[in-house]
């Protein structure tokens, strides 16, 4: 298992397969007790000599299935009795109905050809290229630094609507292009979230409640990411649900899951519930770096500085480590979001403005070839600075 500060080499070994699973044990050239066929020193095939009553027994002894493992359900365990999941594995869902898929158009870029056109030609003239790839190159070494124990990012809203979700699959996406280790996004936000579906993924299976009941101590990160739904860039999903109206997650199992997680993965974005849902505040608390996201518009730029202001009467620490992520929704918004940006920051948060890209207005799955520039840049920056947050939070 991870530990200490090699615990990204032993994270990358178990993931890539190079090691035996533990208790497990190679054949060698003879047959065995079991047996099958072997080698001779010759390298010529004997045939097996199984007898009967092995060939009974063999018939009776299963072995173990490899994992992914199904949950063994019984009454006599705490969380059947309390009647929350039938015995059994969860069915494979689709998350968007192929009767639904079919309404979508084709996904658009953020910004159109003449503006595309218009910024190279800028670029061209103007020194802003070496400016551009020199902050690049820093961002990318702070987001490659190596981290000791897993960070958790937190990521909420005040309100729906407010890119909460977008934010958090940027987030997630950054994190799993620039790092070589595994990145976890976790959705928890059961109620019909739609993390799973900005980040491109088809169909579900176990959700955060689901592997609350699965995970163990002694497990490896193989047989964890058998339960997760498997992205680009060597990240994992673990959904919140199956796209069911009713679906609920307590905060004993969001904080089962996190802590059991955490040691598998280096970073770990969570898109929460908005507040002031109790399962969100338990993450937010939990969290090394938190993230709240706001509508660039009047009435959300007024509610969020009423949240920051009820965080000043926290501990230092927890609007020191908060970013606010400010979300154009249309292109021409109805605020100077500059300034509306230096109020938020007066309260001691540090604030980012995502600006309006069309390919994120669409609402479909998340392509980042398709994202304007600024909108690339101004993720990176962001993602950037709420990892260095979080390093400074043990």
């Amino acid at each position: 298992m991870p530990n200490a500060d090699n615990w990204q080499s032993d994270v990358l070994r178990d993931l890539s397969g190079t090691a035996a699973p533990q208790g497990t044990t190679g054949t060698t050239g003879t047959t065995g007790t079991t047996g099958r066929p072997g080698t001779t020193d010759t390298g010529e095939r004997t045939a097996p000599t199984t007898t009967v009553a092995q060939a009974q027994a063999a018939a009776q002894v299963q072995a173990p299935p490899q994992i992914p493992r199904t949950p063994a359900y019984t009454e006599n365990t705490p969380h059947a009795a309390q009647g929350a999941r039938p015995f059994g594995a969860p069915d494979s869902r689709a998350v968007v109905e192929r009767e639904l898929a079919g309404a979508a158009r084709r996904p658009q870029r953020g910004e159109s050809l003449a503006v595309r056109a218009s910024r190279a030609l800028r670029r061209i003239v103007s020194s802003s290229a070496a400016r551009e790839a020199a902050e690049i190159t820093r961002t990318a070494e702070v987001l490659q630094r190596p981290v000791t124990t897993g960070r958790q990012i937190a990521v909420t809203s005040i309100r729906g609507g407010a890119g909460k979700t977008t934010v958090a699959a940027l987030l997630g996406t950054a994190y799993a292009h620039y790092r070589q280790d595994p990145v976890l996004l976790v959705e928890a936000d059961p109620a019909l979230g739609s993390l799973p579906l900005r980040l491109g993924v088809e169909t579900l299976r176990w959700t955060t409640a689901d592997l609350a009941d699965i995970v163990e101590p002694q497990m490896s990160l193989l047989d964890v990411t058998g339960y997760l739904v498997q992205l680009p860039d060597n990240a994992w999903l673990l959904p919140g649900s199956q796209g069911r109206i009713g679906a609920m997650l307590d905060t004993a199992t969001y904080e089962r899951v996190m802590v059991a997680l955490r040691r598998y993965f280096s970073v770990t974005v969570v898109d929460c519930e908005t507040l002031p849902a109790e399962v969100a505040r338990v993450a937010l608390s939990a969290s090394q770096a938190r993230v709240l996201t706001a509508p660039a518009t009047l009435d959300g730029v007024t509610s969020t500085y009423a949240v920051l202001q009820w965080l000043q009467g926290l501990p230092r620490h927890v609007i020191a480590g908060t970013v606010v992520v400010l979300s154009s929704t249309v292109a021409r918004p109805g605020i100077d979001v500059e300034a509306a940006a230096e109020r938020l920051r007066s309260t001691g948060a540090s604030v980012h403005v995502l600006p309006y890209d069309r390919h994120l207005a669409a609402g479909g799955a998340l392509r980042t070839e398709l994202l304007a520039r600024p909108t690339r840049l101004a993720a990176t920056r962001l993602a950037a600075e709420v990892f260095e947050l979080s390093q400074k939070r043990r």
